[in-house]
């Protein structure tokens, strides 16, 4: 398999930027490409896959024109390609593949000032979310089980408390233990901790007794 080289990408790269209308060279002083149209100037900087020295070549050639290009051949996970993507809008970079087999030339991105779109709803998400927390469980960083979040403090409430009690209804817990939604929580059984024994009545399965005893040791 012959390996991919960043000198493959140019031939497309500049036959896509001759049809704009600009001169182009490559490798001119620190930059792997410049194109001149009057006296606009564009630089690409290219690799054969997305990495921080790619981004910090293009933020560095930021420094002689606003119009930066970072390109790369086209194809690999989605997912990663659209996240650095917008990395790149972030920074004011624009974005171009190219897809080897037959030279295309995709401009995902274009150079300019990014304001980034808030979202109320995460934001309120988030608020809630810290408002759930009881304390600062996760100061030390994710222990073995991962992040506490507030819903999993409310279920171990649950649980701590019927290990002690032995079966009750949802409505008990929410009193004595102070968890608003115990009953929904017992219901929905999202880690398998509980069972229900008649109606609005709920019990630890054994799964429950295990997990209970092993966050108590955490």
């Amino acid at each position: 398999m012959i390996k991919t080289r960043e000198a493959d990408l140019y031939p497309a790269i500049k036959a896509h930027l001759v049809t704009l209308g600009y001169d182009v060279k490559g490798e001119v002083g620190a930059a792997d490409v410049v194109a001149m149209k009057g006296a606009e100037v564009l630089v690409v900087e290219m690799k054969v896959g997305f990495s921080l020295t790619l981004f910090h070549q293009g933020i560095a050639r930021q420094a002689v024109t606003d119009i930066v290009y970072l390109a790369v051949p086209a194809g690999g996970a989605r997912k990663a390609l659209l996240a650095n993507v917008g990395l790149a809008r972030r920074l004011g970079l624009g974005v171009m593949t190219v897809r080897l087999r037959d030279d295309f030339v995709e401009v995902l991105a274009d150079p300019g000032p990014f304001t980034p779109r808030k979202s109320p709803k995460k934001a309120k998400r988030l608020k809630k979310a810290f408002s759930q927390l009881k304390g600062d469980p996760n100061a030390g960083g994710a222990t073995r089980h991962g992040l506490v979040t507030g819903y999993r403090q409310d279920a171990i409430a649950c649980a701590r408390f019927l290990a002690v009690h032995g079966a009750s209804t949802g409505a008990r817990i929410k009193n004595w233990a102070e968890v608003p939604d115990a009953t929904r929580i017992m219901a929905d059984d999202h880690y398998g901790w509980f069972t229900r024994v008649s109606r609005g009545v709920y019990d630890l399965t054994s799964a429950g007794r295990r997990g209970l005893a092993d966050w108590d040791e955490s």
